[in-house]
């Protein structure tokens, strides 16, 4: 598994899924200077960086000031400029190349404060080393090569961290990691033997044996078997899994044996996806962040303004090389070292936390919007309920059908399902010692049910809206408050079977905290009034829309959002996928399902709603934390700006380069603690 992490951060750029995801991360790393690098190199590139920082630190005075551990010795300062030139061209082109399209985009933001620093620091620092050592200058001119090299040092730093974060949350994912084993029963030529997770391929057969952790995607070839996928997918029930049936590398094989056909490798299949998810999350770039960007962008042109204003007045007064200075001072003073750490310090944290606590965040823009919701929707079948389902009634509607010959024709149309609703059906079916009819030509009805052809005859299984529209009478029933799905064939009802489920243990408490924070509840649901209604009535939520379609879900989503909410849904990703990627905020139950990776915002690896609260709680705790930093980070330079330019000189108050260095340090140490401060 740490050979796949690797493979997956070393091939940031290519593990994007959709092309669309793909020109937006790329577009934001070439703005950001994420281009730069993946992981391998910004580490590479930070720690040859320090290598050659360190004689510049060493003998490079900070800002005109002798530090207790710096020295000197004949020939010290041509070390430091042949030091301070390579880290320049080397530590500091990423920030150099993110300017260039800064500039270019007309929009000149972190990357471009960053190279005005450490550019202006560089030239001045190698005109100070002319006059001072090659033109023997009467007056010693200060170079600031110990803060070009500082700055870069610090600017790759937050970079680190912040990429390094998303290998730090993959750490949510290891209890998942342990469930797949380290060989894999690979059949070759009638033989079978045991080889590495990573090195077997796509198409390769394996030997899945009972007990057994299932270790990679696939499908089955040969033998039947009860599946445990909950800690993979969240269903909490097992499911029977078959010749042609897809399986979930890490689940748990029950008692049969398995013979699979692998369809993902090891860097491609269930966790990969999980582990892609964790990665991207932090290459969205949140509302938050921008806000850093448009703060580095006011900092660029308030640099400008100062360091012009003072090369004038103080060339003005002393001449050009005290005006040269002060602008200077003013260009290096106005360095984001701070600001530079504040976004990814928090960030860093941030994920660590929720992944800790199973929360996946893929779109960090959900972090600012999260404050601002009205209404939370929510999708009743495994999101507010356990997906346990009995069946608590069948019985027929046609004098030509007996009740056992309407549940075993029901149990027939659903033996090729895996929906857990399917499932307690067929083991009803199995408890009466039913036997099926074989079935042919099946079908999903998109949200309505599944038919088929049992005995040369078509059958449908339909949600009640769906049986209404297609019978002329539809008497009233007693399903007990049940899901109930209706036996049709032509345009006559046959019969019905109503399945029971259980209210998760926590949904109560969850409603409860939700309404606490203003926030309205509402049941979205394709289940017919009276189960919606009784569940509704049971958690005390009001708000009820039931027999939905998926883009019935999506236009209640939108029809709110038209009316100026801020709108949060939740589901299993499945027919919820319409409305979680329309909401402000999707939130997927469990991360097994590629809906979940394509659709929600955030997933709930646990499949524990009650998370939202915890996601809530951390996306309030993480903003105030980031605006925080932001203000610790810029309002050093709203107070030490006019300060270096001199504007209090007329009163003997002028920032020196040594106090502005002083003020530069302190401001990134509070930043960094006030970071380490977050907490759910």
């Amino acid at each position: 598994m740490n050979n796949m992490n690797m493979n997956h951060s070393e091939n940031m750029n290519h593990s994007m899924n959709a092309d669309s995801s793909m020109k937006m991360g790329n577009q934001d790393m070439m703005m950001h200077g994420g281009h730069m690098m993946h992981m391998g190199n910004l580490k590479r590139k930070f720690w040859l960086s320090l290598i050659l920082s360190l004689p510049i630190i060493f003998l490079s005075p900070a800002m005109g000031v002798h530090l207790p551990f710096q020295f000197s010795f004949p020939g010290s300062e041509w070390v430091v400029a042949i030091f301070a030139t390579i880290l320049y061209f080397y530590g500091g082109e990423p920030f150099l190349s993110g300017a260039f399209y800064e500039i270019k985009a007309k929009k000149p933001e972190m990357m471009t404060l960053i190279s005005l620093g450490i550019t202006t620091a560089y030239i001045y620092s190698i005109y100070a080393f002319v006059e001072n050592n090659l033109l023997n200058s009467k007056v010693h001119v200060m170079d600031f090569f110990w803060e070009l090299a500082t700055l870069i040092l610090i600017m790759l730093l937050g970079h680190w961290i912040e990429m390094k974060s998303v290998m730090n949350a993959n750490s949510s994912v290891h209890d998942l990691a342990k469930l797949l084993p380290d060989k894999v029963h690979v059949q070759n030529n009638g033989r079978t033997e045991d080889v590495a997770i990573n090195a077997v391929q796509k198409n390769a057969v394996i030997l899945v044996k009972a007990g057994e952790s299932i270790p990679l995607d696939g499908v089955v070839l040969n033998g039947s078997s009860q599946v445990n996928e909950s800690l993979v997918t969240g269903e909490s029930s097992a499911v029977t899994r078959k010749e042609n049936d897809k399986v979930i590398g890490g689940s748990i094989n029950g008692s049969g044996t398995l013979t699979v056909k692998v369809t993902s490798s090891a860097n491609s299949g269930f966790l990969a996806n999980v582990n892609k998810l964790v990665q991207s999350s932090q290459m969205n770039k949140s509302r938050l962040q921008n806000l850093a960007d448009r703060v580095s962008r006011w900092l660029f042109y308030a640099a400008l303004i100062f360091g012009i204003i003072a090369l004038i007045v103080w060339t003005s007064l002393r001449g050009i090389s005290g005006g040269l200075e002060r602008m200077v001072t003013v260009l290096v003073i106005a360095c984001p070292h701070a600001l530079g750490l504040a976004i990814p310090l928090v960030n860093a944290k941030s994920t660590s936390i929720g992944a800790k606590n199973g929360l996946l965040i893929r779109n960090r823009n959900v972090i600012s919007v999260s404050s601002k919701i009205n209404y939370l929707l929510l999708d009743k079948t495994g999101t507010l309920t356990e997906g346990k389902f009995q069946v608590r009634k069948c019985d027929s509607l046609n004098k030509s059908y007996s009740a056992d010959e309407v549940i075993k024709l029901i149990a027939s149309l659903e033996q090729d399902s895996n929906h857990p609703i399917a499932q307690s059906i067929l083991q009803f079916a199995k408890e009466k010692n039913i036997e099926l009819y074989p079935l042919s030509n099946s079908k999903s009805l998109d949200g309505k049910g599944v038919s088929g052809t049992l005995n040369g005859k078509e059958y449908q299984l339909v949600k009640e809206k769906a049986a209404r529209s297609l019978v002329g009478h539809f008497p009233e029933i007693d399903a007990l408050n049940y899901t109930s799905s209706y036996l049709v064939a032509g345009n006559e009802l046959i019969g019905y079977v109503a399945v029971g489920d259980e209210i998760k243990k926590n949904a109560a408490a969850l409603i409860k905290q939700i309404k606490d924070l203003n926030i309205t509840p509402v049941i979205l649901t394709g289940d017919n009034e009276k189960v919606a209604q009784s569940i509704a009535q049971k958690l005390k939520i009001s708000e009820v829309h039931s027999g939905l379609m998926p883009d019935d879900k999506q236009k209640i989503v939108a029809q709110l959002q038209e009316k100026g909410n801020k709108v949060m849904m939740v589901g299993d990703g499945i027919n919820d996928a319409p409305s979680l990627a329309k909401a402000d905020i999707g939130v997927a139950i469990g991360a097994g399902t590629d809906v979940a990776v394509d659709s929600a915002d955030v997933v709930l690896v646990n499949s524990e709603p009650f998370d939202i609260i915890s996601f809530l709680n951390l996306a309030q705790h993480t903003q105030r934390k980031t605006i925080e930093n932001l203000w610790w980070g810029a309002g050093y330079n709203i107070i030490a700006l006019p300060l270096a330019a001199g504007i209090l000189a007329p009163w003997e108050i002028l920032l020196s380069p040594a106090v502005g260095a002083i003020f530069m340090s302190l401001s990134t140490v509070i930043v960094a603690i006030n970071a380490e401060t977050l907490k759910i």
